[in-house]
């Protein structure tokens, strides 16, 4: 009798630890990263400081460019000493259309898988369907080349191109209209949010044609609109804003986007990241 009854405490005692490991399982699985804009007022002041306090916060992954006043060597050994990678960086449009070679060059140099384009240049408020045409076209031709130098092209959604169109909206028709072979996208969750977009429907919707993601929240009561643009104190810490932090990771884990990067565009950057990182941290289900 006294055996049985130890058996069935022992087996609870491990139903109950099970259970616990169980509803404790992280949602956010991957490398902290960082976009490197982030930090733009950080950089000017010191690159080797800057890097100190991205490694002193456990990231191990930046999205950006070789900043001003280093060679791109100088910056390649400052991040190798501090154990971050580069796997994306940045390209403007006229800088991808005019010379996508120079833009493989300088991916190449940082040791970046990914080039990712933030803007369509437009007239502010007033994306067309022309300006959306133009882009698919150049992003098509651009995207091809990169592909055959070994990188990934990668569109990031900046708000304005969630304006209506037809059954769905201009961001729709660009998706339909690029080559996945050769066009890809990352997600910047707030701008879409700000468009109008649910950023997990979109990310159910076009799966693995994403990715990369800017992991940024966006603060309550906020109403979007097509600008691309608002005021910095809207960007807050993660999980503190209006959008739905642990559906968004848990859907873009299931889509299979391994690379995040936290893009904090506030001026109290120094205060929230950390904050963001704890959150990501800890987040849990």
């Amino acid at each position: 009798m006294m055996k049985n009854r130890f058996s069935l405490v022992l087996i609870t005692a491990l139903l109950l630890d099970f259970s616990s490991g169980f509803a404790q399982k992280k949602i956010y699985t991957f490398p902290i990263g960082i976009q490197s804009y982030t930090y733009r007022n950080s950089f000017p002041k010191g690159v080797a400081a800057t890097l100190d306090t991205i490694q002193s916060l456990g990231i191990t992954e930046m999205e950006g460019g070789t900043p001003k006043g280093v060679t791109t060597e100088e910056f390649k050994k400052m991040l190798k000493d501090r154990n971050i990678s580069i796997p994306g960086t940045g390209a403007g449009y006229e800088q991808l259309v005019k010379d996508p070679m120079e833009v493989v060059k300088n991916a190449k140099e940082l040791g970046s898988q990914f080039v990712m384009c933030a803007w369509i240049p437009h007239q502010k408020g007033n994306f067309t369907l022309e300006n959306a045409k133009k882009a698919v076209e150049d992003f098509n031709r651009v995207g091809k080349v990169l592909k055959e130098n070994g990188l990934t092209f990668c569109y990031h959604n900046h708000g304005f191109e969630f304006q209506p169109y037809e059954d769905g909206t201009l961001f729709d028709y660009m998706v339909k209209n690029t080559d996945p072979r050769y066009v890809s996208f990352e997600m910047d969750i707030l701008w879409a949010t700000h468009g109008g977009a649910d950023p997990v429907k979109l990310l159910n919707k076009y799966g693995n044609r994403w990715k990369l993601m800017h992991l940024k929240d966006l603060k309550k009561g906020v109403k979007g609109d097509f600008t691309g643009n608002t005021p910095q104190e809207n960007d807050v810490i993660l999980g503190t804003g209006q959008i739905d932090m642990p559906m968004v990771l848990k859907t873009a884990k299931k889509v299979g986007i391994k690379h995040y990067f936290i893009e904090d565009e506030s001026n109290i950057w120094s205060q929230q990241v950390p904050k963001s990182i704890a959150y990501l941290k800890n987040l849990t289900e």
